[in-house]
């Protein structure tokens, strides 16, 4: 039993780690180490049943030097207080590291949402965000989808703030429906962001994307968007590991390549990928320790690579997709073994930057083509690729202590310009 891992001391190690390489004194590591505010609040629900129910909310914003607070919030029964100002820390850092105006925020609702019919889910959305209400807004704090929340949870979180505002505020919240404000590219950009990362390692790392293999843990979201990205650069979707409320954990795999538009269309059918006929299922196990992968990309929840399972990968390359899938232990012994890891807080800033280019468009109220978010996008992360490479290189530190190199410098910056140090 690997132990639990507390995410806000993970950011911890990494920001004192940063301040003491940039040659920051201990006011900035004081500024950053905590949030700057935690909301926690009991969010009431009159059940179909006629009863009520109360469930446990929380709201962190961590940074907010660079601008107004971003991040999403998540349904899980696992949500607690640490999890919400850890992820808060890791979206401050995100942001920085891209250099979008933004500081960090996370939520959520301690629950099961797959316990809960639509109108307790809509009645539960909308509660939390009376809750919340004073703390969030275009100028203060944008929320976005996040694990178990979409675009229709959006949706129901603008209208309610609207409500009570008495007009229309589409740039409260990010990942919204195309007809309520959403922005074209918004929904696949964390999984383009990733398959731009993917094609700038090969290119640091002299490999030809085509004649890579590639395993993905997760075929939510991110990671279905990532496998389709990537295989029609011309890379070979391997593996795909999932969960399936009946059997748990398992992945697909198919040493041929597995055709991801099959898959898509599969799921799309079926609603989960566990029977798919052109495939062999192994276990999560013999997943993670695939001897034929090129590139491993973790694009489920944090902690998935851990003590117990970093020994046996033998990937080359690990591309993080998700937030914090990797523990530090974990980090470590990858670093032993000589497998570069390239961090989440650059690699899936993706859906971040097109949250963000969502939010301009609803205070332009002028709207770009997929095509257009697409090349902003690209433009963007490859810059911020080549920033963390380029620091990479001049310190010899890991690209995640890299990456938060990057992110730190550019908000110590920003602290000593407005006087805050």
């Amino acid at each position: 039993m690997s132990k639990k891992i507390n995410p806000v001391e993970s950011v911890q190690k990494e920001i004192k780690f940063a301040c003491k390489k940039l040659g920051l004194g201990e006011s900035y590591y004081e500024l950053l180490k905590e949030p700057e505010r935690v909301l926690m609040v009991s969010v009431p629900v009159k059940m179909d049943d006629g009863t009520v129910k109360t469930f446990t909310g929380y709201r962190a914003q961590h940074c907010t030097i660079m601008g107004p607070a971003k991040g999403g919030f998540r349904y899980h029964p696992d949500v607690c207080l640490d999890e919400v100002k850890g992820l808060s820390m890791w979206m401050t850092f995100k942001c920085a590291v891209v250099g979008i105006p933004y500081g960090g925020s996370k939520g959520g609702i301690t629950c099961n949402p797959s316990e809960l019919s639509k109108g307790e889910l809509e009645r539960l959305t909308r509660n939390y965000l009376r809750a919340i209400n004073t703390i969030v807004g275009p100028e203060k704090d944008i929320p976005a989808p996040d694990v178990n929340t979409n675009a229709q949870i959006m949706a129901w979180f603008m209208d309610e703030f609207s409500k009570l505002k008495g007009y229309n505020v589409p740039g409260v919240v990010t990942g919204k429906p195309i007809p309520l404000g959403g922005s074209q590219g918004r929904t696949q950009a964390t999984g383009y962001g990733v398959t731009v990362a993917v094609k700038k390692v090969c290119e640091a790392m002299k490999i030809d994307i085509t004649k890579t293999n590639i395993a993905i843990q997760g075929f939510g979201n991110v990671g279905s968007y990532t496998s389709l990205y990537c295989s029609q650069n011309g890379a070979k979707i391997v593996a795909i590991g999932e969960w399936d409320k009946e059997i748990g954990t398992y992945a697909l795999y198919n040493e041929k390549g597995l055709d991801i538009q099959k898959l898509f269309d599969y799921k799309a059918k079926n609603g989960t990928i566990v029977n798919y006929p052109d495939a062999k299922r192994i276990s999560l196990d013999d997943f993670w320790a695939l001897d034929n992968i090129d590139i491993l990309i973790p694009a489920a929840m944090e902690n998935a690579i851990n003590e117990n399972n970093v020994k046996t990968i033998n990937a080359k390359i690990i591309v993080e997709a998700a937030n914090g899938p990797t523990t530090p232990e974990a980090d470590k012994i990858l670093s032993e073994k000589g497998i570069p890891l390239f961090p989440d807080i650059l690699c899936n800033a993706g859906g971040v930057t097109a949250s963000y280019f969502e939010w301009v468009q609803n205070l332009m109220n002028f709207y770009w083509t997929k095509e257009e978010v697409n090349s902003k996008l690209e433009h963007i992360l490859i810059k911020a690729f080549d920033d963390v490479y380029n620091m990479q290189k001049t310190n010899d530190v890991s690209f995640r202590k890299a990456a938060y190199l990057v992110a730190i410098k550019r908000i110590a910056d920003n602290m000593k310009l407005r006087g805050w140090v």
